[in-house]
C-alpha cells in the first residue's frame, strides 16, 4: 500500500462524485488509495481491486496465524503421529 499524500489522496465527497471515472481510473492505473471526505472528516476510503485483495489475503493469514496460537496456548496440539493420521484420513476421504 503507497503512502497517502494529503494534497492528492484526500478530496471532499463532491468532487469525488464530478470526476468518478477519474478517480476510478486513478486508483486502478497508481494502486493508491483515496479518502473520501464529508463536511471535513474522513467518510470513506477507495481502494483498487488488486489492493482489496491483498489486504483481504493478508487478514485471512494474520487470522489464521491468530487461531494457532490460540490453540496452541489452550493446548489443543496434535502429535506428529495424530498429524499424520488426520492427514492420512483427509487425504483419503474419510473423517
Amino acid at each position: 500500500m503507497k503512502n497517502i499524500l494529503v494534497a492528492n489522496d484526500i478530496i471532499p465527497v463532491g468532487q469525488f462524485k464530478s470526476g468518478l471515472a477519474k478517480y476510478l481510473k486513478e486508483i486502478q492505473n497508481k494502486r493508491n488509495s483515496l479518502i473520501i471526505t464529508q463536511n471535513g472528516k474522513p467518510a470513506g476510503v477507495l481502494i483498487s481491486p488488486s489492493e482489496f485483495d491483498d489486504l483481504r489475503q493478508t487478514k485471512i493469514f494474520i487470522d489464521s496465524i491468530s487461531r494457532g496460537l490460540s490453540n496452541s496456548e489452550k493446548g489443543e496440539v496434535f502429535s506428529t503421529s495424530q498429524l499424520r493420521s488426520e492427514l492420512q484420513k483427509t487425504r483419503s476421504g474419510k473423517e
